[in-house]
């Protein structure tokens, strides 16, 4: 079996596009192109869930920014064995030190729990508002530090809008934006003001945007860019006295979760 990230022409992409990632504006990042191979990522977009597939979890209608068009999935349970796989990869050492040759960031470590991740699939009408991530993973006690985005729709076309918007620190411009092309991998770093989102609702009827999310953190990070922990931030947040009970595992319901459903099927 030959592995994705063994393959050193990845190894010659993070050393040769490092100090354009580092670089970029409003905040590191780059997309790459053809990303992953024509047969793997055909493979993977063959064996995408389909949009009414019982797998999904519907996003709750919160206000205006999160709509029921999207649905997420992050149990790998439920995958399909090549997403599973690609999951595996995407979580290996080799690809852990793709990120970090890359990123200039020490030390990364990737989430088997798949919280927040995970596979990701919106149809027309769908839209993710500008926003900040959460930055503290409740389970693994780590920050978040960079998310990694690997698009399966074939075909996309930039009428069909959906791109992947980068705005500045102020949340008032966008600056760059990246559309989600076949096969393509969108990597950027994360932190309060790493706002981005794909705002335009989807516009084509049967055109499904299909992505597979992943986060990586650090066990630590600059005392300056800690912040008391929240989960997806749609507008700015401020600086406040950190509160350590915030950052326990039982302040995140996504957490305790994972172990007590666990438990469940052992009934």
């Amino acid at each position: 079996m030959n592995f994705l990230f063994d393959n050193k022409k990845y190894n010659k992409l993070a050393v040769d596009n490092h100090s354009f990632y580092i670089k970029a504006k409003p905040f590191p990042s780059i997309q790459f192109k053809n990303f992953i191979n024509k047969k793997t990522v055909t493979q993977l977009y063959k064996d995408f869930p389909k949009y009414n597939n019982k797998i999904w979890i519907n996003h709750k209608k919160t206000g205006k920014n999160l709509n029921t068009l999207k649905k997420v999935a992050h149990d790998e349970r439920i995958y399909p064995d090549s997403i599973r796989n690609i999951f595996r990869e995407l979580n290996s050492k080799q690809f852990l030190l793709f990120l970090e040759t890359l990123t200039g960031i020490h030390n990364l470590i990737s989430d088997p729990y798949h919280i927040g991740g995970g596979m990701h699939i919106s149809k027309k009408g769908g839209y993710l508002n500008i926003h900040s991530d959460f930055l503290w993973h409740h389970k693994l006690q780590l920050h978040r530090r960079v998310n990694v985005l690997i698009y399966l729709t074939p075909n996309w076309k930039k009428e069909y809008k959906g791109a992947l918007e980068l705005w500045n620190k102020n949340k008032t411009k966008k600056i760059n934006e990246y559309y989600p092309d076949f096969g393509s991998c969108v990597i950027f770093n994360t932190n309060t003001t790493s706002y981005h989102g794909h705002p335009i609702p989807l516009p084509k009827d049967n055109m499904f945007r299909r992505v597979i999310n992943l986060y990586y953190y650090t066990s630590a990070r600059k005392k300056s860019e800690i912040y008391n922990p929240t989960f997806t931030n749609y507008g700015i947040i401020k600086k406040s006295k950190l509160k350590k009970s915030l950052f326990q595992t039982k302040n995140s319901f996504f957490s305790e979760e994972i172990l007590n459903n666990y438990k469940k099927d052992a009934k």
